[in-house]
């Protein structure tokens, strides 16, 4: 490549130094479509070194004291913090994002997982119970379980990697760390600071490359009891057939088909903003994003009409200026795959209200050749549809109407995910009892994407298996022994 010396080239971080690999793939900036940075094409070599390196390193890491590993996560911390803006720049030029969301979500995010955890780690308590009449104490023990391997996505990279690294080193295992080979160069960045913060060598060790190569020679290793993963269903069904062998423990956090439920009574002036921020934000590449929107017929036509005027707001462009609201999507392929499911939608029947092939996209000279598209917002489309049914991961939203409660329970349940909803109404009763039925991990109600750590995190049906949070990802990452005294 005649214009290789110009490109960021990575190297694996195994056993606390950076590593050549034998063969790389390009990474392209999404806002420009240009190859930009050459990413390491592991495999079971690279995989098993870095896994040798992690056994090697967990007897020292797992006897440390939790404050001591605390005060390691937090210096991780500061450091990225003190680089917060080196961070956000090349979070935003390697996935696309805009540069106000990685300044201020992406990295913000990152850094409070890492204190969070610090923090979390030093207040969970074991339980103890007695049986007097048989002169027994019982108490249970909680103890690091080995080599963890981590496969982070690209949409979030390293505000998901981070929030699997801090619990899993928090907890005193050691671990091996996959990114997406899309969206790595804020993660190779973060291995530069592991030294400086104190982190002994192989505790933390990460694996650049391709599912098929890198992700499943981790999956794959005997010596890696545990995986974490984050990404599609489709993969993780592949996690689930290929780690069976082994018996591993696994968190799957996978995809959505999130609905919003629009009640006649619902505050409009806070529900619309609201839900074309849940709708577009981050290019709609948030697992969490809102995809179906049910509106109660008495005030469909003013919502759509309002929330329609409030999507045309966001301005599209280059991610680098700050007054843009929709940056680029991930890669020219997937850009492709969003536009297919609006012209199914076209085909049977909906309308395109907004965005895709409706309005005029203007770029700057610079982003001509990116993944760019404008927030979309469909009406008049079936439940049984694509659009409906099938997780877009794009700016692209549906609009429906419904009449009774019960009705649009039944519709909002009517899909094979269950990661999260919101609900839009004044009546407190209602929220309470709508929340209850729908079945997804989470729910909000009158927000969205308020998060409180400490509580679970996770979907249900074909949204993923496990949960994290505080108290779910320290039972994940360690092992639990009853213990029985009798005196």
């Amino acid at each position: 490549m005649a214009h290789s010396k110009a490109l960021l080239v990575l190297e694996n971080f195994i056993g606390g130094k950076f590593v050549p690999c034998s063969s790389y793939i390009d990474s392209y900036n999404p806002s420009t479509g240009d190859v930009y940075c050459r990413v390491p094409d592991s495999g079971k070599e690279e995989v098993e070194a870095a896994v040798k390196a992690a056994k090697d390193a967990f007897p020292v890491w797992s006897s440390k004291s939790p404050l001591e590993r605390s005060q390691v996560l937090n210096k991780l911390a500061d450091l990225i913090e003190h680089d917060l803006e080196a961070f956000a720049q090349a979070e935003s030029k390697d996935q696309g994002k805009t540069i106000t969301f990685a300044r201020t979500v992406d990295i913000p995010r990152a850094v409070h997982n890492f204190r969070f955890f610090a923090s979390s780690i030093l207040h969970h308590v074991t339980e103890c119970t007695e049986m007097p009449a048989m002169g027994c104490v019982h108490y249970t023990s909680r103890a690091p379980v080995g080599v963890a391997g981590l496969i982070s996505p690209w949409n979030l990279p390293l505000y998901l990697l981070t929030w699997k690294i801090a619990p899993a080193i928090a907890c005193g295992n050691t671990v091996v760390a996959k990114p997406s080979e899309m969206t790595s160069v804020t993660a190779w960045m973060m291995c530069k600071l592991l030294e400086k913060a104190g982190m002994p060598p192989g505790v933390v060790n990460v694996v650049f490359g391709t599912g098929p190569r890198a992700g499943e020679a981790l999956v794959c290793h005997p010596d890696v009891p545990l995986i974490s993963f984050t990404g599609s269903t489709r993969t993780a069904q592949r996690i689930t057939e290929r780690s069976a062998p082994h018996c591993k423990r696994l968190s799957l956090e996978l995809g959505g088909k999130n609905p919003a439920i629009v009640f006649d009574d619902a505050d409009l002036s806070q529900c619309i903003p609201a839900t074309v921020r849940s709708s577009f934000a981050n290019q709609g590449e948030i697992c969490l994003c809102t995809s179906r929107i049910f509106v109660q017929r008495g005030i469909y036509s003013e919502f759509l009409k309002r929330f329609v005027a409030e999507a045309k707001k966001w301005k599209t462009g280059n991610p680098s200026d700050p007054t843009v609201d929709v940056g680029a999507l991930i890669s020219k392929e997937h850009l492709e795959k969003v536009r297919t499911y609006v012209k199914k939608a076209q085909a049977e029947g909906a309308r395109v209200l907004c965005g895709e092939g409706v309005d005029p996209l203007a770029l700057p000279p610079g982003n001509q050749k990116g993944y760019f598209m404008l927030p979309t917002v469909i009406a008049e489309v079936k439940d049984e549809s694509c659009c409906m049914q099938e997780e877009i991961f794009g700016p692209v939203t549906c609009v429906v109407p419904f009449d009774t409660e019960e009705e649009v329970i039944r519709r909002a349940n009517g899909v094979k995910y269950g990661l999260a909803a919101t609900v839009w109404s004044g009546h407190v009763g209602r929220v309470h009892r709508v929340a209850h039925r729908l079945q997804s991990g989470l729910v909000w109600t009158n927000c969205w994407l308020v998060r409180d750590l400490n509580l679970p995190f996770g979907g249900m049906k074909a949204s993923g298996i496990g949960r994290e949070g505080a108290k779910d990802s320290y039972e994940f990452f360690t092992e639990v022994k009853t213990i029985t005294i009798k005196h």
